[in-house]
């Protein structure tokens, strides 16, 4: 049986390629497209599900019109303030719901990797966070950086806000035991690149994920929506469609 999509945010990147992957593929059909502006709630009467890939000034608002639905919700929006977030994801008490930062298996399987790494590679080691995005994204660091940057601070039992040092100019100093450097590179049609540097006095470990083609996301938030089926309200990763938990 299908799953019935309504695709928020439809006439950007992502919103395209999900929505022409869904066409290509008999498990989804596409029965709402809708993008900043139009109007939703009409839209979620024959939906099973709605993606949000529009922006995050307007995520609050989807979660809000899914809730009252109570239609599962995969969001893919990144940049958003700590307290729309917060609300956002206190509307899984009501509905399925996955919130992440990426959507693809692989970059999954780089958070999977990043906390192994970071449980073992401790003392003596330096870790920071690069990433790369084509020059029309608007939000820096990427939220895949931040999901990671989360990873190694908590493998510090610290938080990211505390670790964080976004880039450096003139006279730092010495980079502490305990930061954690972040890096954001901008530039050409880059669809997504990350690394996670382990460094240390002779040797170094990198771990990496490069995106050639946003079908990667696309088919992850696909999968997403049609996992969420059936499943009781609540807050998802992507951890949890891919078993990895």
């Amino acid at each position: 049986m299908s799953t019935k999509i309504v695709m928020v945010g439809a006439r950007g990147r992502m919103g395209r390629a999900i929505t022409r992957l869904a066409r290509a593929s008999a498990g989804f059909v596409i029965v709402g497209e809708v993008d900043l502006g139009d109007e939703l709630p009409p839209l979620l009467a024959n939906a099973d599900a709605v993606i949000d890939f529009s922006h995050h000034t307007n995520t609050l608002a989807v979660a809000r019109a899914a809730a009252v639905c109570k239609l599962p919700l995969v969001v893919g929006t990144t940049g958003h303030a700590d307290d729309v977030k917060n609300e956002v994801l206190a509307l899984g008490q009501s509905i399925p719901l996955i919130f992440a930062s990426n959507y693809s298996v692989g970059v999954n399987t780089l958070f999977y990797l990043t906390q192994k790494a970071a449980a073992v590679l401790t003392r003596g080691f330096d870790v920071e966070v690069v990433e790369m995005h084509h020059r029309h994204k608007k939000d820096a660091p990427s939220g895949t950086a931040r999901s990671l940057v989360e990873i190694l601070a908590a493998a510090k039992n610290s938080s990211s806000a505390e670790l964080s040092r976004y880039g450096r100019v003139g006279e730092p100093g010495e980079r502490s035991a305990d930061e954690i450097g972040v890096h954001a590179l901008r530039g050409g049609d880059v669809v997504g690149d990350h690394t996670v540097i382990f460094a240390a006095d002779g040797e170094r470990v990198e771990l990496t994920h490069k995106a050639s083609s946003r079908d990667t996301f696309a088919v992850g938030a696909l999968r997403a929506a049609a996992w969420l089926q059936g499943r009781p309200a609540g807050v998802y990763s992507m951890f949890d469609v891919l078993g990895l938990n």
